[in-house]
């Protein structure tokens, strides 16, 4: 789904539920900016919670931390292919009397071929992998794996966007998938730490992975990582 297609979906969502001016909505603060931009267009304000940091997707516990009397919803995201804890965090919602909203609608189809070869690849590499921490997997959740986000131990960011030059240097594409909470940006700047946030920010990274590839891309991507060894003490560039 797209940011337009996102976006215009929760506002039409958080309309129909008449939550707006004067509410507060508890949003991730680590993801895209669409979820809260979409909170902010109806008059409501995004409360930013933290993430677990073994899915990267909010934090019960973080949520039930930051509610208050004005809290009308909790919107989750399901980032990076795994879903969030929707037991706890609608047990949660239960108990205080607010909404969930699910930002795809909590759809989750049937594994198409190429998610299948995804989730393949991902095992693949998952169990090559050294230096680097791979993505967790909750029991009983079948993660789509639309990002292979690894963490780069260490120095937190020097190492991570060291590690991520290094392996562009040896033709191996990789991206940061969130540069800054989204409590810094500009649109939404909160007096808010949230130490998890802090910490996926600083040492997340996507690794390439698509249905297409071949077994020697795979290979060459274990290859590189774990010739790096996982941290490199250089100041990025």
């Amino acid at each position: 789904m797209g940011t337009t297609t996102l976006g215009g979906t929760l506002r039409s969502e958080l309309e129909g539920r008449r939550i707006g001016i004067g509410d507060e909505v508890v949003v991730p603060a680590y993801g895209d900016s669409d979820v809260a931009a979409a909170v902010r267009r109806v008059g409501a304000l995004p409360v930013f919670a933290d993430i677990d940091p073994r899915s990267l997707c909010l934090d019960p516990a973080s949520v039930a931390s930051v509610l208050t009397e004005r809290t009308a919803a909790v919107i989750p995201v399901h980032l990076f292919g795994h879903p969030a804890d929707m037991v706890c965090l609608r047990a949660l919602a239960q108990r205080h009397g607010i909404d969930v909203i699910e930002p795809a609608g909590g759809q989750w189809t049937a594994p198409s071929v190429d998610e299948g070869r995804r989730r393949q690849y991902a095992e693949f590499l998952s169990a090559r992998l050294k230096g680097v921490i791979v993505p967790s997997v909750a029991a009983g959740v079948r993660h789509s794996y639309e990002q292979y986000v690894v963490r780069v131990p260490g120095n937190g960011r020097p190492d991570r966007d060291a590690f991520k030059h290094a392996l562009a240097a040896r033709g191996v594409e990789c991206r940061v998938p969130v540069r800054a909470p989204l409590y810094r940006l500009p649109e939404f700047r909160a007096d808010v730490w949230l130490p998890e946030t802090e910490r996926a920010v600083g040492e997340c990274l996507a690794l390439p992975l698509a249905g297409s590839m071949t077994r020697r891309e795979l290979q060459r991507i274990v290859s590189n990582c774990n010739a790096l060894g996982g941290l490199l003490m250089e100041p990025a560039c």
